[in-house]
């Protein structure tokens, strides 16, 4: 790989990180003109990474900075996630896993500038694209200059922008470039809704470049760019057809090289070679570009924070989003990091910083799962949301953002009837006074038959949102059960609704049946908080807790087989893990010395 990089590069095309002097207050860091980024002046390369604060515990923020700044990147590219912020309506939060000022600092202490790509919508396979689902419940029209939607926008970005101005380069902080919005050219055509975000972060005091980020069509670039911000790209192999793209004026920048892909449920484990994806960078570079690959590191989707994809079929992500990247999801380094600190060293007036040492982990172990309440019990337990409503309610109706929410009502059918759900989003488990009737999915089987002899009793119906979409048209749509359950052509009335908290249920006295869906608990003695892989064998599909901490999903229709469990979250002596199982538990759970993210197929980004 580093022989890729001699033979496409010459002493001519690299930019060496001389010390410059510094831009007065106010004036602009960086600035492109006549095909360069300039950086106080001087012609410059912006060689950054991917690494989403959001997706890393704070406490290893510092560690995964050093190892992208070790990999030769001169930059951390991070978007900013409203809804990961703002859970609430006006209560937008700063502290703790949500200091992004925090970050910025420590990337700037590390050595490293920082592209912040605060856009309202930011895709990343992130629940929602990023926005509020209090917000997308409410409006239709997201990312345009619908008038509800811009006073969100607003109200947020006089929470979130003034934290940011002293942060930028202008004003002896880090932040040296930022991004309008995302990929916008794939979206939509509202050039007023671009225009307004450009004027909001200049007039709140964001004086540093300005760019745009879409894919390589005419078309994408056209409806994506806005007057005053440099158009960037993203793609996996698209280098020539960027150069030809190219706005006049503009530097060349890839703004997502994506060196690997994410996963959904259900699907192989992507990955993209080294050699292949140097091969892009090394094009790009030799055109005179600049880069940020997605991922660096790609971190994981804790909780439920996962989106996911619509085409034809719902396609939720999984839990990890280790991408494949050169960072992997607990640090490691691999071959593809290698690869690429000798590609870029060349770019650096010095030597690089160390690479640091390999993650510690824990050893293998193995637990039991003490089966502790079923399903159906627990949701006995949980108090109405609400009043009794004639049809069931959505998520948003609701106030829930995502997981799991218990319809009920009671029912009478004739022999032989059918029950169907009418717009589920996404995944309901069905239930007769105890009796588990089956599994309805959203673009799948929808209907099922109740008991053939007819009768009455009390409905259960458990709703999985598995994800909020992220990407395209359906961006913002809502979850739950959309319009209502038939039973034939009659409408189920009578609905009440209970929200199963993503707290950990409460551990209660062990379960007789431990065959049984519903919570079992499992704890390891821990002599030391190191890092581990958990793994859940013979369970179906779950929801998992560390120390009361939501870690994220398991499903066994794979790819992915062990959960990231970080040091942090781990404490000395004895640890407890507790899962929420609606199909059916396993009896133990591992820590495994080695992740498993399942079948591998080669993948690259178009």
């Amino acid at each position: 790989m580093p022989d890729l990089l001699a033979s496409a590069l010459d002493d001519s095309s690299v930019a060496v990180d001389a010390p410059a002097a510094a831009s007065p207050i106010g004036a602009p860091t960086m600035t492109w003109r006549d095909r360069e980024i300039l950086r106080d002046g001087a012609a410059h390369r912006i060689l950054a990474g991917s690494i989403h604060y959001f997706r890393v515990h704070p406490d290893q923020w510092e560690d995964r900075l050093r190892r992208l700044a070790a990999m030769g990147a001169n930059t951390v590219d991070t978007y900013v996630a409203w809804n990961f912020h703002e859970r609430v309506e006006g209560d937008a939060r700063f502290d703790g896993w949500r200091d992004i000022e925090r970050f910025i600092r420590l990337a700037g202490d590390v050595g490293l500038d920082v592209f912040l790509r605060p856009s309202p919508y930011i895709c990343a396979e992130w629940s929602n694209g990023g926005i509020p689902s209090w917000l997308s419940g409410r409006v239709a029209a997201l990312r345009t200059s619908d008038a509800d939607f811009l006073a969100a926008v607003d109200a947020w970005y006089d929470a979130l922008i003034p934290r940011l101005v002293p942060l930028q380069a202008s004003h002896g902080g880090p932040i040296v470039a930022i991004q309008i919005e995302n990929e916008y050219g794939s979206f939509g055509s509202d050039s007023a809704y671009l225009a307004h975000l450009r004027d909001g972060l200049r007039r709140r005091g964001m004086v540093e470049m300005l760019t745009t980020a879409d894919g390589i069509t005419g078309d994408m670039i056209e409806h994506g760019s806005v007057p005053g911000a440099m158009a960037t790209f993203t793609f996996g192999t698209g280098v020539a057809r960027a150069v030809e793209l190219r706005r006049e004026g503009d530097a060349l920048m890839c703004s997502e090289l994506w060196g690997g892909w994410f996963d959904h449920w259900g699907e192989r484990h992507h990955v993209r070679s080294a050699a292949s994806t140097g091969g892009t960078i090394a094009e790009l570079l030799a055109a005179g570009g600049s880069v940020s690959l997605y991922m660096a590191h790609g971190g994981t989707n804790f909780g439920l924070w996962n989106g996911a994809n619509h085409d034809q079929v719902l396609q939720p992500t999984v839990t990890s989003y280790d991408s494949d990247a050169p960072i992997g999801e607990d640090g490691t380094l691999n071959e593809k990091f290698h690869a690429l600190r000798s590609m870029f060293a060349p770019f650096h007036a010095g030597e690089l910083p160390p690479i640091p040492a390999d993650p510690q982990r824990q050893s293998a172990a193995t637990a039991p799962l003490e089966p502790r309440v079923s399903l159906g019990e627990l949701i006995a337990t949980l108090p109405v949301t609400g009043d009794v409503s004639p049809r069931p309610r959505t998520f948003e109706e609701l106030g829930a953002e995502d997981g799991l929410v218990a319809y009920q009502a009671d029912v009478s059918f004739p022999a032989e009837a059918v029950l169907t759900i009418d717009g589920l989003h996404d995944r309901a488990v069905v239930s007769l006074d105890g009796l588990r009737l089956g599994v309805l999915e959203r673009d799948g089987e929808t209907s099922l038959p109740l008991p053939r002899e007819g009768g009455a009793g009390r409905l259960v119906i458990v709703v999985e949102s598995l994800g909020r979409i992220n990407y395209g048209p359906y961006t913002g749509e809502g979850k739950g059960i959309m319009r209502g359950v038939m039973i034939g052509r009659r409408l189920v009335n009578g609905w009440t609704h209970r929200l199963i908290p993503h707290d950990a249920p409460a551990a209660t006295s062990p379960s007789a049946d431990p065959a049984a869906d519903g919570v079992a608990v499992a704890s390891f003695d821990i002599a030391e908080p190191l890092d581990a892989w958990l793994a859940f064998p013979d369970g179906s599909k779950g929801m998992v807790w560390l120390n009361g901490f939501l870690l994220g999903r398991y499903w066994k229709i794979g790819p992915q087989e062990t959960l990231y469990a970080p040091a942090p979250l781990w404490r000395t002596g004895r640890n407890e893990i507790v899962v929420l199982d609606t199909d059916g538990l396993g009896a133990t759970v591992e820590i495994r010395e080695q992740p498993s993210f399942g079948e591998t197929e080669e993948f690259i980004g178009s």
